[in-house]
């Protein structure tokens, strides 16, 4: 696991081999209130409590955990690490039963170029049954980051959501953009047109710095970015 500064004192990457996860402090001199976005993948949390650790940060701030949608590269390590740290884990209503094991993980309708990466992302261990403490509605508004609303972002999973931090300029897209050599709509995805449309919606938001479920963060242009993601397909290998 790679840990990556995105913006100083305030937020950093988790990159795994397949996908990542972020985390974002709020406060200083040692009472920070910690919040993960996604949580990689089962069998990561000693790493991400490593990574922590070397930031100079307690994991015991650990408040929040907030999963962008139901795949086992977010989900793996969210349950091990609330049940660590008596973190609260939040996730979008529709992708609530999926996470907790009482409805299955949504099957995407695949193009032809996705079905070699689809088979790749399936070597991530399964995410075990995890609580969802909180489950989010579209707009809402949760305590961290100076209020992190919920944007329902639908058609990578039903239950998919962006969380965006206006008062930082920030924006984080879960898989619905993905950041793998350009920006592009996420892949996986179990409604295209949906996701299209829910692109569309979070470059709208026009942040100043954006963060992906893979790929490196925007952290220059990045409004300008996501509205050429509206505009292009992705160039294929």
């Amino acid at each position: 696991m790679d840990l990556v500064e995105v913006l100083p004192q305030r937020l950093h990457m988790l990159r795994f081999p397949i996908g990542q996860a972020y985390v974002w402090r709020d406060g200083e001199g040692g009472s920070e209130a910690l919040t993960l976005i996604d949580s990689g993948h089962a069998g990561a949390a000693g790493e991400i409590e490593g990574a922590v650790r070397s930031l100079g940060l307690d994991p015991e701030r650990l408040e929040r955990i907030v999963l962008t949608h139901c795949h086992r590269d977010h989900v793996g390590a969210a349950e091990e690490l609330a049940g660590r740290w008596g973190a609260e884990v939040v996730a979008h209503r529709l992708d609530a039963p999926v996470i907790r094991g009482e409805l299955p993980v949504p099957e995407p309708v695949l193009l032809d170029w996705e079905l070699p990466l689809y088979a790749h992302g399936l070597t991530v261990p399964q995410a075990p049954p995890t609580r969802v403490d909180r489950e989010v509605e579209d707009d809402e508004v949760l305590p961290f980051g100076g209020g992190a609303v919920v944007v329902h972002a639908p058609g990578h999973t039903p239950g998919s959501i962006g969380v965006h931090l206006p008062h930082h300029g920030v924006l984080f897209t879960g898989d619905c953009i993905a950041g793998v050599g350009q920006v592009m709509l996420g892949v996986f995805n179990v409604d295209r047109a949906q996701a299209q449309a829910s692109l569309r919606r979070l470059a709208a938001l026009s942040p100043e710095v954006a963060c992906f479920g893979h790929g490196d963060p925007l952290t220059e242009d990045a409004a300008a970015g996501l509205l050429a993601a509206t505009r292009s397909e992705p160039v294929l290998p």
